[in-house]
């Protein structure tokens, strides 16, 4: 008997929803490279429920408990006292989503004796101390490619909101006003802007492809070239280096992995270089912005706006500067956690315990750590290192 430990978000704070908005989701089974969407032998939730909140609990259970496993759910996963710290010590199996992470640092991979396994459900696992993970042997999985294409139309409706001045046009609504001077004051046009994306994988690709019919000049940067049909298709301009690139661009987004090369890369004096009354849309991680130097661009003006899903630590402490700072359109981490998505996910996870559990081999496409390096995608999309440093802080969030 194996014990699984799953940290999911809250519930609803009205309750688990009794019922939904529609009857059913489009079903996925391929992804636009030919991956295949998960396949586990079988599911036991109804496709577009919220499965990962607690109550949902990826829809784990019957499967679990019928195999004579213990699953343990939680959404306490912050500090020394938390229902997580409690039942890591004797956990086989870590599972974690990116919106609610339960960071695996290397203090507590060294508590966690028998853990064998850490599972993303979703995409990311820079939560997981990677290095801690090679060193003690511990696989890391995630469900790639599961919720690429709910971050990439998350990444349009934030240029747009910000570039349209969506936000704060619907507030003038919402307050009762018709001020129309105000909300067009910081108005602008998509169309002919210079786009720029900070990778170009699944996400960022998604990304182009999505904005190519806006009539924009697409840009991009990647460790790993797009073959030249590609860049034909979408009259791509390409870029050896992030540095390189931003000057030209009137928007950016960032869709590239966190570890050691990216943390950090938005600094001051990255922002510096870029035009001013550039557009700035974080999907990736919020530890690739140094945090207060994207206050100090927003007050000066260097930044128009800045569109972040993603924020470090996760949850963000109460008093955290991008909940209070200028021209923000900033999102609880919902990018990828869309009823559609969670589906996928979840299954996901479940096809990765079966192989697991089965003693088969995880799909490659899923594997960030294995037999004490970097495999399958981790290999290709990360560096070894440590970017969990400073995750204590969340905590904070329920002082």
């Amino acid at each position: 008997m194996a014990k699984i430990l799953c940290v999911l978000f809250d519930d609803p704070v009205p309750g688990y929803p009794p019922e939904y908005p529609r009857d059913e989701i489009p079903t996925i089974s391929d992804y636009p490279d030919g991956q295949k969407a998960p396949t586990p032998n079988a599911i036991d939730f109804t496709p577009g429920q919220l499965l990962g909140s607690v109550s949902g609990e990826l829809g784990l259970r019957k499967f679990l408990e019928g195999a004579g496993h213990e699953l343990v759910v939680t959404s306490d996963k912050d500090g020394t006292d938390s229902e997580f710290e409690k039942h890591l010590v004797d956990a086989d199996v870590v599972i974690s989503q990116p919106f609610w992470p339960a960071y695996l640092t290397a203090e507590r991979i060294e508590k966690a004796k028998n853990l064998k396994l850490a599972i993303t459900a979703g995409i990311g696992s820079d939560h997981v101390d990677l290095e801690g993970a090679m060193k003690n042997g511990i696989t890391v999985a995630e469900v790639t490619y599961c919720n690429s294409i709910s971050v990439a139309e998350h990444v349009v409706m934030m240029i747009l909101g910000l570039v349209r001045n969506y936000i704060p046009s619907h507030q003038i609504v919402t307050d009762g006003g018709w001020n129309i001077a105000d909300a067009v004051s910081r108005e602008y046009d998509l169309e002919g802007m210079q786009v720029g994306t900070v990778a170009a994988g699944r996400i960022g690709l998604a990304v182009l492809r999505r904005l190519a019919p806006f009539d924009v000049g697409l840009h991009y940067t990647d460790r790993h070239r797009l073959p030249k049909e590609v860049e034909e298709e979408l009259n791509l301009t390409f870029h050896e280096t992030p540095q390189e690139m931003v000057p030209q661009c009137d928007v950016v987004t960032i869709n590239a992995p966190l570890h050691p090369e990216t943390e950090h890369l938005f600094d001051d004096e990255m922002i510096a270089s870029m035009k001013r009354g550039t557009y700035l849309i974080n999907t990736a991680r919020g530890k690739i912005c140094d945090r207060d130097a994207i206050v100090r661009g927003l007050e000066s003006g260097q930044l128009a706006g800045y569109a972040g899903d993603v924020w470090f630590p996760q949850p963000a402490p109460q008093d955290h500067p991008w909940r209070t700072m200028p021209h923000e359109g900033m999102t609880p981490h919902t990018s990828g956690a869309s009823l559609s998505a969670q589906t996928r996910y979840a299954a996901g996870t479940r096809e990765i315990l079966e192989c697991f559990f089965d003693e088969k081999p995880i799909r490659d496409e899923y594997l960030i750590v294995d037999g004490g390096e970097l495999a399958g995608t981790g290999a290709h999309s990360y560096s070894e290192g440590d970017a969990t440093k400073g995750s204590e802080e969340a905590a904070e969030f329920k002082r």
